[in-house]
């Protein structure tokens, strides 16, 4: 049961999204956080490191900074002594500059269904660190930025197989009989 010595590390953990995602808030967020905290998108490698730097890339590119119709559907959630794994499908029109996920890249008016696994560590009951993955070759297929005939990635359908059991496994394998991906 929590307490005061062993607080609700998923309830702290959707506290600190919601700040993010509904309220919009970056002092309620850091509020959720330690004092020395890290926020490392693994694929991008875009983040921010120690409370000032968190709190600038909250600011600057994260916090307010995705299409209003971003919605997050989660598929499991595993709860350690000092971790909150979730792993989530992540849905979004890319009509609005994204620069956690495609730097650089104007709007391309694409819809994207994205699975992210997000690993947040804890430490006395506030959020360590965040570290969050995703697919990149399957977003860039997804924005139209990667052709998927001629590379082995795939689009959104790499969501279905995370939400449902996928009925078209190993279509790379055979999709790679058929092609001369890179050659």
């Amino acid at each position: 049961m929590p307490d005061r010595n062993h607080p609700d590390l998923g309830a702290v953990f959707d506290a600190h999204v919601r700040h993010e995602f509904e309220d919009r808030d970056v002092d309620a967020t850091m509020r959720t956080m330690t004092a020395d905290p890290y926020v490392y998108h693994v694929p991008t490698m875009t983040g921010g490191v120690g409370a000032d730097g968190v709190r600038a890339f909250y600011a600057a590119h994260f916090i307010g900074k995705w299409p209003k119709d971003t919605a997050m559907t989660r598929v499991s959630r595993t709860v350690g002594a000092d971790q909150v794994v979730d792993e989530l499908v992540v849905t979004f029109t890319h009509d609005v500059v994204m620069d956690i996920f495609l730097p650089g890249i104007p709007p391309t008016g694409r819809r994207v269904v994205l699975p992210h696994v997000v690993v947040m560590k804890f430490q006395d009951g506030k959020v360590a660190h965040e570290h969050i993955y995703w697919d990149q070759a399957s977003l860039l297929a997804q924005v139209g930025l990667l052709n998927p005939a001629s590379l082995p990635v795939v689009g959104a359908e790499q969501a279905e197989g995370v939400v449902d059991r996928v009925s078209s496994l190993n279509a790379l394998i055979d999709r790679a009989g058929r092609a001369s991906f890179g050659r």
